[in-house]
């Protein structure tokens, strides 16, 4: 049976396409209404906006923000609250990723990378926490398994997704005992639409994950929607990625 979130309303970051799409559709098909945030995607977001309200009237609203300006996390979380007057979830999934080999690193690098993957989680989560405290709501942030094991050529992007789930560990005693905090690391889900892994590396990592293939958004959505509604769990990091972080 499908776990509830009637009357419950949940932010979603990066929430326009790939795993935000199906984070969102999943988080909705239990009931809750949902806080699109999309940064530059716009045709998906209204489109995922009104395939949402479709289905109930009135339940999704699309924000457009960039969550490295100082003012967007308590804008997102004022117009949440503004729209439907409580927010019990925030799903914080936005994230960059690209590589950053030693020797080529930037300082717009760490701007964009520890901005998106970390910074931004930090600040929408001390925003969000005092109206979470009053719902007993919940925090899902979406790591990585190259948080633990980080991933050659991406040093930057693994430092932050490390922080991440540092964080995410922090917040669940900070928190506590009011809002759960949890988070989830996918394993290779999607590919990335830019090309970063040859066909080459795309069979390595196939035959280096137990199961054999690569996972969907959905599995990720799944794993959110789990997390969201499991009482007793906090300041843990489920991964979620066909046994990869245990392939020796």
């Amino acid at each position: 049976m499908e776990p509830s979130l009637q009357g419950k309303t949940a932010l979603v970051t990066g929430a326009a396409r790939r795993l935000g799409a199906a984070i969102a559709r999943r988080l909705h098909a239990a009931g809750a209404n949902l806080v699109l945030h999309y940064r530059g995607a716009e045709a998906d977001a209204a489109g995922l906006e009104a395939e949402l309200n479709h289905a109930r009237a009135g339940s999704a609203v699309k924000l457009k923000g960039d969550l490295l300006a100082p003012i967007a996390p308590q804008a997102l979380v004022s117009a949440a609250l503004d729209r439907y007057k409580r927010l019990d979830i925030l799903v914080n999934n936005a994230s960059s990723f690209y590589p950053t080999a030693v020797g080529e690193i930037e300082t717009a690098h760490w701007e964009e990378l520890a901005g998106s993957n970390l910074r931004s989680p930090l600040f929408l989560a001390q925003a969000a926490a005092p109206h979470l405290v009053k719902v007993q709501g919940a925090i899902v942030n979406i790591t990585d398994i190259h948080a633990e094991r980080p991933l050659k050529g991406y040093v930057v992007y693994s430092i932050a997704k490390a922080g991440l789930a540092a964080l995410t560990r922090s917040l669940a005693l900070e928190l506590a005992p009011s809002v759960r905090v949890n988070a989830v690391a996918p394993g290779t889900i999607a590919w990335p639409e830019d090309g970063q892994f040859d066909p080459a590396e795309r069979e390595h990592i196939i035959a280096t994950t137990p199961l054999r293939r690569i996972g969907s958004p959905e599995d990720i959505a799944q794993a959110v929607l789990y997390l969201c509604t499991a009482s007793f769990v906090t300041g843990q990091v489920l991964a979620v990625d066909g046994g990869r972080s245990v392939f020796s």
